[in-house]
């Protein structure tokens, strides 16, 4: 145990504390990833319709490569969960992101991770939205949110579980 802490320690310093990395999930296509992209509103670079601060937290965010590829980012830790509460701060900025790249014909996604401010920020993990969804709910968990969340509920409520009323899973 003592080897295996000192050798984590060892590759870390080694590494100038860059050894934190993306935890793979399985996901077909995916690839570990970290690059330094621009952090963008996808609406305005998709529609030239842009508002200020990437959209105040109500437009998806996305991450503009030096290659020109527009890449939606989305959450890993938090089931549905989109990637805004964790970028809204970088917007228009560089970051450097770690994470995983879902690399997909129809859409390429990116499940990011960790982030910091291009090139040499400070490292912080992709969770802020968990913690505002359980500041908005009272000090709720957020694991499993989307059992407990008001509007979830009320939509469930008023449209059943699959979104169309009068049709509910069998028991």
């Amino acid at each position: 145990m003592k080897r295996t802490l000192i050798a984590g320690c060892v590759l870390a310093l080694a590494f100038g504390g860059e050894a934190l990395g993306a935890n793979e999930w399985g996901i077909d296509g995916e690839v570990k990833t970290r690059a330094e992209a621009k952090v963008v509103d996808l609406l305005c670079e998709v529609t030239g319709q842009c508002a200020e601060n990437c959209g105040a937290g109500k437009h998806q965010l996305g991450l503009l490569f030096d290659d020109g590829r527009l890449v939606p980012v989305v959450k890993n830790f938090d089931i549905f969960a989109g990637g805004v509460d964790d970028l809204i701060q970088f917007c228009g900025k560089r970051i450097t992101a770690d994470g995983l790249m879902i690399n997909n014909d129809k859409m390429p996604l990116f499940a990011i991770q960790f982030k910091r401010l291009a090139p040499d920020g400070k490292w912080s993990r992709a969770n802020q939205w968990g913690k505002n969804w359980s500041k908005r709910n009272g000090g709720k968990k957020s694991n499993q949110w989307f059992k407990n969340d008001p509007l979830v509920l009320e939509t469930i409520k008023a449209d059943g579980v699959f979104g169309i009323p009068g049709l509910e899973p069998e028991e």
